[in-house]
């Protein structure tokens, strides 16, 4: 089967063939089946084989432990890359590099690229879409090789037109192009999403802008950003010094990693909790490239846009679906470079504190919703054969192994780990091994705690300035919140992260949830300097 016959799939229906469709469908079935599974067979296993539960559970514990302190490892060194990132200039160095370095032999000088910068828009306000176009005006990078697409939701209705035309009024005739498209509603074979909204909006700027100005394809970096992505001043800088260092630069993608501390300090802690998880994640994912994947906010080559023909329209997580599409299209010879440079976002607020919890839950569950890529891939690699053994073993154990383990390690350490002593019966009661499984497991999660605490350390670094209406006692609160870790990990991780896999798993397909972006007061997107105090992103 050629690339073009199965590169927008999205779900196993969308396949005539009835042998290419089973096994579609048991790939959708296969990472809630691990989980379920595993689940399923931990409780039986501790009434019917207690000893062997036990003997499980502290192995398993054991590995949680060194696995917790690799992680923490990764967590400081790909931390200390990014503080050092942030003080050089990339201008300069951009400027200092010779020409016979570019690895883009077309090119004579770096400013004969040009940034494509598409940023979707739904319900958002003023003050979040300001917030982004300021950051990009505050960008060292020369403005006239800047093309900005603001992409409005037609379905959004006069709000977003609203917004759209203020931007268009203020910021209109400061970068190379402005332009505002509206994504129509309903199109045939669209799914409503972020996109859906910016494959329409990229293909009018292709038309547009690019060919009509027969811009090589090549000397356009496009980067997709959500709507709340505030980047530092020297973000598009370091981008380009990477486009023109990276051999084969085309077949790459470029990931910041993103920090969510706009909003920081209005967040309730539950939200901080979660907000900097994922930041410290994606962080951690940057020392181990062989794994990355693009996620939300990421850089690409336009020509390998144009030629997977765009983000999939059809699905809820294209962020990560383009690497994929990319990784076959090329046979395999694609990869995510890391950029070791922060992008500032939102962390999930809205008014009220279970609103908030909600808010937190689905947008959870739609990151962990990117499973969907798990038959996607799996079917790639049958079809493709000229992508290597080596490179399709590694991310199908890689990749099923981490949404495995986001589905259920939680749930096994903090809740079925405890299984085996109430469930043993009186006989393996008397054991040894019955007394001490509690003192060990307490023991284990006691040690583990060194990871919480280099990220309280951490979280305290990242944050923005105070404002003024919250008192001091708030760094405290910022520390002791990690206490809560247990409780985000297992509601607001494992349970959406089965949900999702569970929803494919019977074909209850979820749609798009965008994110509702709320700020009730200003806050300035701040990260770490390489000393330790904060400096403001943009450092210019």
């Amino acid at each position: 089967m050629q690339y073009q016959a199965y590169s927008k799939l999205a779900k196993s229906g969308d396949l005539s063939n009835l042998k290419d469709r089973a096994w579609y469908r048991f790939f959708e079935i296969l990472p809630g089946l691990l989980a379920w599974a595993t689940l399923i067979l931990v409780v039986i296993l501790s009434f019917s084989e207690p000893i062997f539960m036990a003997m499980f559970i502290i192995l398993f514990d054991t590995y949680w432990f060194i696995k917790t302190v690799y992680l923490s490892l990764h967590l400081r060194s790909a931390f200390k890359r990014l503080r050092q990132n942030l003080k050089i200039n990339w201008l300069e160095r951009l400027k200092a590099l010779p020409a016979s370095n570019y690895q883009l032999s077309s090119l004579s000088s770096w400013q004969d690229l040009y940034h494509l910068i598409v940023l979707p828009l739904y319900k958002e306000g003023l003050e979040v879409v300001t917030a982004t176009l300021e950051g990009l005006i505050r960008s060292d990078y020369p403005k006239t090789k800047m093309i900005v697409v603001l992409a409005k939701e037609e379905s959004a209705g006069d709000g977003a037109k609203f917004v759209a035309d203020s931007m268009a009024r203020e910021y209109g005739n400061k970068f190379f192009k402005f332009m505002v498209v509206a994504h129509p509603a309903n199109l045939p074979g669209e799914l409503a999403g972020k996109g859906s909204n910016a494959t329409y909006a990229a293909r009018q700027a292709k038309i547009e802008i690019i060919d009509k100005l027969n811009i090589p394809y090549e000397r356009v970096i496009v980067s997709n950003l959500d709507i709340d992505t505030v980047i530092p001043a020297q973000y598009f800088s370091l981008l380009t010094h990477l486009y023109l260092t990276t051999p084969n630069p085309t077949r790459a993608s470029y990931q910041p990693v993103p920090l969510y501390t706009n909003n920081i300090w209005e967040a309730p802690a539950l939200a901080r909790v979660v907000a900097f998880a994922a930041t410290f994640w994606h962080t951690i994912q940057q020392e181990r490239p062989e794994r990355l994947t693009t996620f939300s906010s990421h850089s690409m080559s336009f020509q390998a846009l144009v030629d997977v023909d765009f983000w999939q329209v059809n699905m809820v997580s294209e962020d990560s679906r383009i690497f994929w599409q990319c990784f076959f299209r090329y046979d395999g010879n694609y990869r995510v470079v890391p950029m070791f440079y922060p992008v500032s976002m939102d962390a999930n607020v809205a008014p009220g504190f279970w609103r908030t919890m909600a808010n937190i839950y689905k947008q959870q569950r739609r990151w962990s919703y990117g499973v969907e890529n798990v038959p996607y891939f799996l079917f790639g690699f049958i079809k493709n054969k000229h992508v290597s053994k080596r490179k399709r073993w590694y991310y199908t154990f890689n990749i099923l192994e981490s949404f495995h383990s986001w589905s259920t390690n939680a749930l096994i350490i903090f809740f079925l780990g405890w299984l085996p002593v109430v469930a043993g019966g009186p006989e393996f009661g008397r054991t040894v091994l019955s007394l001490n499984l509690p003192r060990f497991t307490s023991m284990i999660m006691l040690l583990s705690m060194v990871g919480l605490i280099s990220s309280a350390v951490l979280s305290t670094i990242l944050l923005p300035p105070r404002p003024p209406q919250y008192g001091k006692y708030k760094y405290f609160l910022m520390i002791i919140q990690w206490v809560l870790f247990p409780l985000t990990t297992i509601f607001l991780g494992a349970i959406p992260g089965l949900e999702s896999q569970t929803r494919i798993m019977f074909k209850k397909y979820l749609g798009f949830w965008a994110t509702p972006k709320s700020r009730f007061t200003q806050n300035e997107p701040v990260v770490a300097s390489g000393k330790g105090e904060r400096v403001r992103l943009d450092i210019s």
